[in-house]
């Protein structure tokens, strides 16, 4: 008997098995001998970060168990007890959903997270956190505190979902390439080829901000116009 598995979990599960997935190619490639292409020396990563990978670990992981619980009860409130699967729209209009998500989710992530750099007390006790890992690399993506979680990535995800109304099927691949963007930009690595560096907050230019002399530089859309670095009324 064939065991069927309702998009509302994959949509769930997918896009963390991608997180783990995505990582761990990094890793493999961390282990091929492609100094030439890190943007940090490999020894950086136990001098300049405070927390050790298992620390990371573990941070990511209860971070991903709120998305979890969060996205079970959103699909379960806004669930359909018919049993009836949601038709697929048109390939057009799936890509016009895609694209409004994706501003969606990128416009309600950069204010917020501007808000965490400019309001001290949120920095301090929420968001410097994610920035102990100055020398960033592919699975700390998501060590976060879990309010931050909770704010940036969880409500972002949900308000991208609602608002454009993506099917659960939809959000499969929205999340999951949501999570390979995030995976990348913290991979520490630039590597030729790479059509994710296309967007302006690309891994090189994420890096500059987990620097300590770029945390209160270097905001932008990721579908913003090429960045630009200078000083800022965060100075």
């Amino acid at each position: 008997m064939a065991f069927a598995v309702s998009d509302e979990l994959l949509g769930t599960f997918v896009p963390i098995a991608v997180y783990w997935l995505y990582s761990a190619l990094y890793i493999v490639l961390d282990g091929m001998g492609i100094d030439g292409y890190r943007l940090h020396p490999k020894g950086e990563e136990a001098t300049k970060n405070v927390v050790s990978k298992w620390t990371v670990v573990k941070g990511v992981l209860v971070q991903q168990g709120f998305q979890i619980a969060v996205s079970l009860l959103l699909f379960t409130i806004i669930g359909d007890d018919s049993g009836i699967v949601r038709k697929q729209p048109p390939a057009l209009v799936i890509a016009v959903q895609f694209t409004i998500a994706m501003f969606v989710m990128d416009t309600w992530q950069y204010f917020m997270h501007r808000y965490m750099h400019i309001n001290k007390f949120l920095y301090k006790h929420v968001h410097s956190k994610h920035h102990t890992l100055v020398v960033p690399y592919a699975f700390g993506a998501l060590y976060n505190h879990p309010l931050e979680g909770l704010i940036l990535d969880t409500i972002g995800g949900a308000l991208s979902f609602l608002i454009v109304g993506m099917t659960p099927k939809t959000a499969i691949f929205f999340f999951s390439f949501a999570t390979i963007k995030t995976v990348d930009d913290h991979c520490g690595l630039w590597l030729p080829g790479n059509i994710l560096h296309v967007f302006s907050n690309n891994s090189a230019y994420h890096d500059i901000h987990h620097q300590l002399y770029g945390n209160k530089f270097c905001f932008l859309w990721m579908l913003s116009v090429p960045p630009c670095c200078g000083q800022s009324e965060l100075n």
